[in-house]
């Protein structure tokens, strides 16, 4: 595991790097060709170069021991940084409809030869970088990694335009491309805030049965039921699970850490990170009372 996210950590730098470097030469590129749409991109790539950066820290922050201030840790920035790099993806994709949809009715000229050179580089460089990242299972990586394949889209659709406009003067070709591309990358936008949000709201992940869960933990022996039962996560892997048992009798010292440690291995079956189990006996009330609770 250790290694997986130290290999994380450098394929992300990799593709900072060649993400930032890439955006310079498309500045200096888009100058050169006197095309707006590559200046454009270039500034979509900027915001790309920043949202590599911070999935670079977070994913580094992330992998730290908790403190006195955050106990559970620092994988929960990980998280920040997938709604950091998703709020970017949103903004700069309205910023390329804004560039695009007057080129509907009032197409710009563009150097082609330019263009093509610009837009086999720019394929090969995000094509790549998204690669390095495509197998990485945080959702702030995945959602860097759809920073890249737009990137990629859009180099593609500027290399089909460039190779037509070689021959045809249909530059409204252009923006039409763009267009399509960005409605598509929205799209996933979409499912990204539908995955992050939840989280952030702590809602149970979709995938946990609580009510199997609490099913399994009433069968093991001296369990009469349980209530106070809390599932939450801390980024889209790392589960947290807390509930109050009620005994069926008064255990002794034996009976009662048999029953904690059932319920751990149930707990560790189910894949949780970490779990709090509070265990009462038959006469005892609940700490937690309504108010708490709500």
């Amino acid at each position: 595991m250790h290694d997986h996210h130290h290999s994380s950590i450098k394929n992300i730098k990799l593709a900072f790097f060649l993400n930032l470097g890439f955006t310079i030469i498309e500045f200096i590129g888009g100058v050169l060709t006197n095309s707006t749409a590559i200046l454009a991109d270039a500034v979509h790539d900027l915001g790309d170069s920043f949202a590599l950066g911070q999935a670079w820290y977070f994913e580094r922050l992330s992998s730290r021991k908790g403190n006195n201030r955050y106990t559970y840790g620092f994988k929960r920035f990980s998280l920040l940084g997938a709604l950091i790099s998703t709020l970017l993806l949103l903004f700069s994709s309205f910023y390329i409809l804004s560039e695009a949809i007057p080129r509907l009715f009032d197409p710009e000229h563009l150097k082609a030869e330019g263009m093509v050179v610009l837009a086999v580089i720019g394929i090969v460089v995000n094509g790549f970088a998204m690669f390095k990242l495509s197998g990485e299972g945080s959702l702030n990586l995945r959602t860097v990694s759809l920073h890249l394949l737009e990137d990629v889209l859009g180099w593609v659709a500027i290399l089909i335009v460039a190779l037509i406009l070689l021959f045809k003067d249909i530059y409204i070709l252009d923006p039409i491309l763009a267009i399509l591309i960005t409605l598509y990358i929205l799209s996933n936008v979409v499912k990204n805030v539908k995955a992050i949000v939840p989280i952030f709201l702590q809602a149970a992940p979709d995938q946990v049965d609580i009510d199997r869960i609490k099913q399994d933990i009433e069968k093991i022996e001296h369990v009469k039921s349980t209530h106070h039962t809390h599932i939450w996560s801390l980024d889209d892997r790392h589960q947290v699970f807390s509930v109050h048992l009620v005994a069926d009798k008064n255990l002794d010292a034996k009976q009662y850490a048999a029953v904690k440690q059932k319920v751990k291995d149930l707990m560790l079956l189910h894949g949780f990170f970490h779990s709090t189990v509070e265990i009462e006996l038959p006469e005892e009330a609940c700490r937690m009372t309504e108010k708490e609770v709500d």
